[in-house]
Formats: structure tokens, C-alpha cells, sequence
């Protein structure tokens, strides 16, 4: 008498667990990299309580050493307008943010914004430099 097995090993491969990880990994790489700053140079912004939104489309830096970067470019006081000017080309209106340490003197924010007016007076633009800044500490 011959006896039959009722269970057979099957030879196929079921992709439903594999796709269930790719997922899971999707998902794990999409929450990671939204808690990645954005900002490469580390800077103290001063307070504000003031939310104005506005799409960037230039970042300007100035550190603690009171350095200039455009999009983490260095620049120098005498060629901020030119380098500006570089990236500024073939728009009309862009939105430049502004973010400065808040140890630094207003004068180096007063030159970034003297160097933008110029660019707005000889090109006839319309660009608009906005003060980047950080909740206070004791807003909720």
C-alpha cells in the first residue's frame, strides 16, 4: 500500500513579504531625511515672533566670523554684488533669505541689503531680501 503525503513543498517564491519590506524601507528613508538640516553652516538666528512665509529662491549666510556665503558659496564684502549678480542672473523677482548669526553687527546685514537694492536699481528687478529667524524659546 502506498502512502501518499497531503503536504507539497511548493517551489515558489511568494514576493508579497520582499514588496511589504520595500515599503517599509520607502517609508523609513522619506521620515529620515526630512530630520536632516538643511542649513550646512550652523548659525544662532536671533528670535522673532513674526511667521512670514515666502519661496527662496537665493540663501544668503553670514556667520559668526562675519563671513558672506551665497548658497554656501563664500563671498567677500567688496564682490557681494557681483557674486549676486552671477546667481541673480535672468530672474526679476526672486526672494533672497537672509540668514545671519545673531552675534553679527548690523552693518554686515545693512551691506547684503545695500548690494541687492543696487542690483534692483542698475537691472530694474524687483528682488526682495527677507530676515531669516527662529521662534523664541518661550513660544509654544
Amino acid at each position: 500500500m502506498a502512502i501518499k503525503s497531503r503536504n507539497k513543498i511548493s517551489t515558489e517564491f511568494s514576493m508579497a513579504s520582499m514588496s511589504d519590506l520595500v515599503f517599509l524601507l520607502l517609508i523609513f528613508f522619506m521620515l529620515s531625511s526630512t530630520l536632516v538640516s538643511p542649513n550646512a553652516i550652523k548659525l544662532l538666528l536671533p528670535s522673532s515672533t513674526s511667521k512670514t512665509m515666502a519661496k527662496q529662491t537665493i540663501t544668503i549666510y553670514i556667520n559668526d566670523q562675519f563671513q558672506y556665503f551665497i548658497n554656501e558659496t563664500a563671498a567677500t564684502e567688496t564682490t557681494l554684488e557681483q557674486e549676486l549678480l552671477k546667481v541673480l542672473i535672468g530672474q526679476v523677482d526672486a526672494t533672497l533669505v537672509l540668514r545671519s548669526d545673531r552675534t553679527v553687527p548690523i552693518q554686515y546685514v545693512v551691506n547684503v541689503i545695500d548690494a541687492v537694492n543696487n542690483i534692483n536699481e542698475n537691472m530694474k528687478t524687483k528682488h526682495k531680501v527677507i530676515l531669516a529667524t527662529k521662534p523664541p524659546e518661550n513660544a509654544k
